[in-house]
C-alpha cells in the first residue's frame, strides 16, 4: 500500500523538516559520537554513512519509478485488452451477420450495420469484380464509377500484391477468396484517429465478407442450376408453376394484367425420327436461347415440358402479348438452328390468353393458352392463336415489330 503520492511531495517534504526540527539534539549528539569514533579508530564513518544513505535512496527512487513504469504498462495493457475486446466483438457480430447472408442485400444489411464501427468510418464501399467492372456491394456506388480515385485504388488492389493499397486518405483492402481477388473494400480515412488499428481490423473484416461473398456467389448459381432447365436455359416447369401463382396473386391485388403465351415447336417428334434425339436437343436449345434472347428479363421463359415452352408477361395485357409471340413466332422462323453440317428451318405454333379481372386459378390460366395452341397446331401451325374464352378486346391490325 502506498501511504504517499506525487502530489505529497510538500507535505512529505515538511514531515522530514519537522523530525529533523523535533530530533535536533539526539541528531547532533548522534554525530558528535560519531565523530568521536572517527577520531579513536581513524574509520571515516559519515562518508559511508553519506553514501550508503544515497545509495539507499536513489535505490528506493528507482524502484519507485519502475513500479510507476510498471503501473503505466498495465494501464495502457488494459486499454489495448479492451480495444481487442471490442474489435473482436465487433468482428464476431459482422461474423454473425453474414452466415446468414446468402444473398446481396443480406449482406449490404450486415456490412452496413457492423463495418463502421470497425473501420472507424462511414466513407466505405465494397466493390465485387463483376468481368471488367466493378459493382458496389454496400456503401457509395460511384466509387465503382471509372476515373473515381476510389476506383483507381480499387484497380490497384486487384493488380497488385500487396496486402493494403494506400493513397492519401484512401485505402484499399483485397477480398480474398482462395487464391482469387474477388473485392475490395475502400476506405476514405481523413481525420480519422488509430488509422493503423482501423487497417488492420479492416483486413480482419475483409476475410470474413471475401468468404460471405463467395458464399452467396455459390449458393446463387447452385439455386438458379436448380430452378433452371439445363438443355434450354429457362426455367423449370415446379419453379415456374410457383412464379405465376405468386404474379396471380400479385396481379389480383394490383389490378395489373397478367398474360401466358404457350409454344409447341412444330413437327418436333419428325426432327427426332429423321435427324435423332442429338439434333433435337439441339433445335430445342436454339428454341430457348432465342426465347432468353428476345423477351425482356422480367418475363418469365420456362420449359413447360418436352418440346413445349411457357411464357408469362407481367403487366401486359393481350393485345400486347400478342405482338410479342408475332415478334418470337418470327424471329424463330427466320433463324434456322445448325446441326451440324444441316441448317434446319424450325417453326413454332402459340397460344396465347390473358388472366381475367382477379383471376388466381393457375389450371384454368394454362388451360386456356393450351387449348388456344391446340387450334394453332390444328389450323396449319406456325402462326398465333388467342384462348377463345379470353374477354379482353384486341386491336386490329396487328403491326408487325422489326427484328
Amino acid at each position: 500500500m502506498m501511504l504517499f503520492r506525487r502530489q505529497d511531495t510538500v507535505l512529505v517534504a515538511g514531515l522530514i523538516g519537522a523530525v529533523i526540527i523535533a530530533f535536533a539534539a539526539p541528531i547532533m549528539h548522534a554525530l558528535d559520537y560519531i565523530r568521536q569514533v572517527e577520531a579513536q579508530t581513524g574509520l571515516a564513518l559519515s562518508p559511508a554513512l553519506l553514501l550508503l544513505t544515497t545509495v539507499f535512496i536513489f535505490h528506493q527512487l528507482r524502484k519507485r519509478h519502475e513500479m510507476d513504469e510498471a503501473a503505466s504498462a498495465a494501464v495502457a495493457a488494459k486499454k489495448e485488452a479492451e480495444a481487442r475486446a471490442r474489435e473482436l466483438e465487433r468482428l464476431v457480430g459482422l461474423g454473425q451477420a453474414l452466415s446468414h447472408a446468402l444473398d446481396n442485400d443480406a449482406i449490404r444489411s450486415a456490412v452496413l450495420q457492423h463495418l463502421p464501427p470497425i473501420v472507424g468510418t462511414t466513407d466505405f464501399s465494397v466493390l465485387r469484380r463483376q468481368g471488367n467492372y466493378w459493382e458496389t456491394l454496400a456503401g457509395d456506388a460511384r466509387a465503382a464509377e471509372p476515373g473515381d480515385e476510389r476506383c483507381d485504388v480499387a484497380d490497384r488492389v486487384l493488380a497488385g500484391a500487396e496486402a493494403v493499397i494506400r493513397d492519401g486518405d484512401i485505402v484499399g483492402i483485397p477480398l480474398v477468396a482462395g487464391a482469387d481477388c474477388i473485392g475490395t473494400i475502400v476506405l476514405r480515412l481523413t481525420g480519422t484517429d488509430n488509422q493503423a488499428e482501423h487497417v488492420r481490423a479492416g483486413q480482419a473484416a475483409a476475410a470474413l465478407l471475401a468468404v460471405s461473398v463467395e458464399n452467396a456467389q455459390l449458393f446463387r448459381e447452385v439455386r438458379d442450376n436448380s430452378l433452371r432447365d439445363s438443355l434450354t436455359g429457362c426455367a423449370t416447369r415446379s419453379h415456374a408453376v410457383e412464379v405465376i401463382d405468386g404474379e396471380l396473386r400479385r396481379a389480383r391485388r394490383s389490378q395489373m394484367p397478367v398474360s401466358l403465351i404457350m409454344i409447341d415447336v412444330d413437327h418436333f417428334k419428325d426432327i427426332n425420327d429423321r435427324y435423332g434425339h442429338l439434333t433435337g436437343d439441339t433445335v430445342l436449345a436454339g428454341v430457348g436461347r432465342r426465347i432468353r434472347e428476345v423477351l425482356r428479363t422480367s418475363d418469365l421463359k420456362c420449359r413447360y415440358g418436352g418440346e413445349e415452352f411457357l411464357v408469362l408477361l407481367p403487366e401486359t395485357p393481350l393485345h400486347g402479348a400478342r405482338r410479342v409471340a408475332e415478334s418470337l413466332r418470327r424471329e424463330i422462323a427466320d433463324h434456322p438452328v445448325e446441326c451440324g453440317t444441316e441448317s434446319l428451318t424450325v417453326t413454332a405454333s402459340f397460344g396465347i390468353t390473358q388472366a381475367l379481372p382477379g383471376e388466381v386459378n393457375l389450371q384454368a390460366l394454362i388451360a386456356r393458352a393450351d387449348a388456344a395452341l391446340y387450334r394453332a397446331k390444328e389450323e396449319g401451325r406456325n402462326c398465333v392463336r388467342i384462348g377463345s374464352d379470353t374477354l379482353s378486346p384486341l386491336p386490329e391490325p396487328v403491326p408487325k415489330l422489326a427484328g
